[in-house]
């Protein structure tokens, strides 16, 4: 087990994932845990991730000062390295030269951390300060032009410090400095097997509900999918399941999935028809942010209804959900915010009825999710679906919801996917839907002059949703998809290809 200390790195999911890959349980923590929430894991070893801010700072953010005397080995990256120097008496400056992107490392020592490494290799820099002058100790192991100190450890506490990224993949050899740091200075063992843990979920999910019954919303998602499968397997006919007609889903999706579903051996699914409920609520509403709190709010109120009425002869105890790791644990945040979020995805559904929440998929990141379905033996295809959002085609109408806005943007999608599933490009591709836009362009039609939507097109490529890049699309596909949405989409006249990374663009519109 290691413990990564959060101190707001867009990457700090990175490095959870890096370490999991390699076998290794890794838990996120707020910067500042103080020593017994860490040493409660029983670690092997502690990392101190990137983050936002300067060293250089007067209020500069800290971890506990006793986290260098744990007495296991500590890993600063970039803010996390510069932290490490100044809080054991070293000299961070701000650099007269930034480092940004690709740099080439020298090494100077290499053993532990660089074991196996060539003498220069090629890391990802992103910083602006620099260590000028290393605490007492400590030796300097890498360097670039600009960055003397692009490395440095101090052997005997086994305190190790890098200027670079290592989690990224633009790092060569990231995964092997990993390596080295989990299992030959930390000495870590192997606990974060897929096939391993899918017993583990199994045998204590018996243990915790017993003969209680659960209920669970079930969406199509995978998350939802997963869990729901999980669930199954351990308690068999003590779960039952509700599917909520939105009338925000995506075309044919209802029966898709009611027919997947019924596949599984589900026993007790109960699709509520909510469509013209949700609709009515939505009316005359274009702030997104309000859309999102109508949808959830209609969304319990719909469930609550089918759990007193359907569900009211069984004993249950327990409201499952679909929750995954990023989910309740916030990059900047880490621990504080989980309870808040996990607050917001129940509302208040739990404390009326007494429930207590299960979240079978609570520690696991989305492709962990898949590998966990795939030891379910679910069907690739179901796997393998893109993520679609709880609030649905709502969140990808920006402005207003009506009828007519849903059944334009349900026909672009559908043609969208239908397209990229015959040419072999979705399963290459991590998210990609359509989006209709709050905006209408002159076109011309025949020798008719039109005043019609536009609609955007999103595909992004990804390991985890947490960092996304646009999906470079073969220009014939783009051309036949945007030709057939023109020609059978009444009301459409233009379609665009959205080529922007996240960051800073989301994955979604809204």
């Amino acid at each position: 087990m290691i413990i990564v200390l959060d101190f707001g790195s867009q990457f700090s999911h990175l490095i959870a994932r890096r370490i999991r890959d390699l076998g290794v349980r890794a838990e996120i923590l707020h910067f500042n845990a103080l020593r017994q929430e860490i040493m409660k894991w029983n670690p092997a070893g502690v990392i101190l991730s990137g983050g936002p801010r300067s060293v250089c700072d007067i209020d500069y953010i800290r971890p506990q000062q006793d986290v260098f005397e744990l007495g296991i080995p500590v890993l600063g990256i970039c803010y996390g390295a510069q932290v490490m120097a100044r809080m054991l008496g070293g000299v961070v400056r701000r650099g007269d030269a930034r480092e940004y992107g690709r740099e080439i490392i020298t090494l100077h020592q290499k053993n532990d951390l660089f074991r196996g490494l060539l003498k220069r290799e090629p890391v990802w820099f992103s910083h602006g300060d620099h260590v000028h002058m290393l605490p007492s100790g400590f030796e300097q192991t890498a360097s670039t032009g600009v960055c003397a100190n692009a490395a440095f450890s101090h052997y005997a506490r086994s305190l190790y410090g890098v200027q670079f990224h290592p989690e990224v993949v633009h790092t060569k050899k990231g995964s092997k400095i990993f390596s080295n740091f989990l299992f030959t200075v930390c000495k870590a063992k192997k606990d974060w097997q897929i096939p391993q843990l899918k017993e583990q979920f199994l045998s204590s999910l018996k243990e915790e509900i017993g003969d209680s019954h659960v209920v669970m919303a079930i969406s199509g998602g995978v998350d939802s999918l997963v869990a729901a499968t999980l669930l199954h397997r351990a308690i068999g006919k003590q779960l039952h399941g509700v599917f909520v007609d939105t009338g925000l889903l995506r075309k044919n999706e209802k029966e898709e999935v009611a027919r997947e579903i019924n596949k599984q051996g589900f026993h007790d699914i109960r699709i509520a028809d909510a469509s013209q409920t949700f609709l009515e609520r939505l009316s005359g509403i274009e702030d997104p942010e309000e859309k999102r709190k109508i949808i959830g709010h209609t969304f319990i109120h719909v469930f609550e209804r089918t759990i007193a009425y359907d569900f009211k002869q069984f004993p249950v105890r327990f409201l499952a959900q679909g929750t995954i790791y990023p989910d309740r644990i916030e990059s900047a945040e880490a621990l504080r915010s989980a309870e808040k979020i996990k607050s917001h995805h129940n509302l208040a559904l739990p404390e009326r009825f007494g429930f207590k929440i299960l979240e079978p998929l609570r520690d696991l990141y989305k492709d962990e999710v898949r590998k966990l379905g795939e030891e379910l033996r679910l069907p690739k295809k179901l796997l393998w679906r893109h993520p679609f959002p709880g609030p649905g085609l709502a969140i990808r109408i920006v402005g207003e919801v009506t009828n007519a806005r849903l059944e334009m943007l349900r026909e672009a999608d559908a043609i969208y996917v239908e397209e990229l599933r015959a040419s072999g490009e979705y399963q290459k591709i991590w998210q990609a839907f359509a989006v209709l836009l709050p905006l209408k362009t002159v076109g011309v039609m025949g020798d008719a002059r039109t005043y019609e939507h536009i609609i955007a097109l999103r595909a992004v490529t990804s390991v985890d949703g947490m960092t996304a890049d646009w999906h470079r699309m073969p220009d014939e596909l783009l051309e036949r998809i945007s030709n057939r949405i023109v020609r059978e989409v009444k009301g459409v006249n233009r379609v665009l290809y959205d080529i922007t990374q996240k960051p800073p663009a989301t994955i979604e519109y809204e």
